[in-house]
């Protein structure tokens, strides 16, 4: 027999009682498919290569460039890094990937 009130949970947010497995579960995929929201100029090497379509060469040709200095918009990163055009840029950004913490708009 179970002691514990049933509504105590302990622990983590991702933690539930089996009344809160639903919410949990919900909670749980907000936040795995809510965006990365990570900023080029910060990412280490492995946040970078966490980004679908980055890669281990890519993310080295970003952080060599960015070894000279951050990347101060968009346009500025697309300059500087061969392989990420305007596609990767809207691509890396709809999953979260800002530069100074905007997202890539196309220009028409």
């Amino acid at each position: 027999m179970n002691t514990l009130p049933n509504k105590l949970c302990v622990g983590s947010v991702l933690k539930t009682c089996h009344r809160g497995i639903g919410l949990g579960l919900l909670a749980l995929l907000l936040a795995s498919s809510s965006a990365l929201a990570l900023d080029i100029n910060q990412a280490n090497e492995a946040e970078l290569d966490s980004v679908k379509g980055m890669g281990p060469a890519l993310s080295a040709k970003v952080l060599k460039a960015r070894a000279q200095g951050s990347f101060k918009d968009w346009p500025d990163l697309i300059r500087r890094v061969s392989g990420i055009r305007q596609n990767k840029a809207q691509q890396f950004s709809e999953q979260g990937l800002t530069v100074n913490n905007q997202a890539f708009h196309a220009k028409p």
